[in-house]
């Protein structure tokens, strides 16, 4: 990915644009995974939006319970997506309301729900999936398949190396 202008055009502006060829390389590496990020995520927002009335935090959270039919406890859940309970809490509420998915008491502990998908959000969240996966891999088709494993193959050796969260 280069930050170089198309010609006659401006010139790109993200989070990698900030750097110069003479800051450390560490800084210059973690802004170009920022842009990509940035880049990979806008238009599946857009697309999740348009074409499905969603949103990505809704689609996360979905795709973690289609992953745990049995359903998942609310902390659990808020743990898994890195983000505070109150958030899990409102998008849970939203979707309760939808029908998409049922919280259950707890009956190890009086203070917990669980959470699960119901038949129709096990049916729109696979749609949304599908679709997903569709995007995905449209947006990665400007590398080859020995490219893309590559890829994964240098961000599983970062990842293993940062220090656990």
């Amino acid at each position: 990915m280069s930050t170089a202008a198309a010609p006659g055009g401006p010139a790109p502006v993200d989070s990698e644009s900030r750097t110069h060829a003479g800051d450390h390389m560490a800084l210059r590496l973690w802004l170009r995974l920022l842009a990509c990020n940035n880049l990979v995520e806008a238009p599946l927002r857009t697309r999740l939006r348009e074409q499905f009335r969603g949103s990505l935090p809704r689609f996360d959270l979905m795709a973690q319970l289609d992953r745990q039919p049995g359903g998942m406890k609310m902390r659990e859940l808020s743990r898994r997506l890195m983000v505070t309970g109150g958030n899990v809490t409102g998008l849970t509420d939203r979707l309760v309301a939808e029908g998409l998915v049922e919280r259950h008491d707890d009956p190890s502990d009086r203070r917990a729900w669980t959470v699960q998908l119901t038949p129709e959000g096990r049916r729109q969240f696979r749609a949304m999936a599908r679709a997903h996966e569709a995007w995905v891999m449209d947006l990665f088709s400007g590398l080859t398949a020995e490219q893309q494993a590559q890829l994964f193959d240098l961000l599983g050796r970062l990842k293993q190396s940062l220090p656990p969260r």
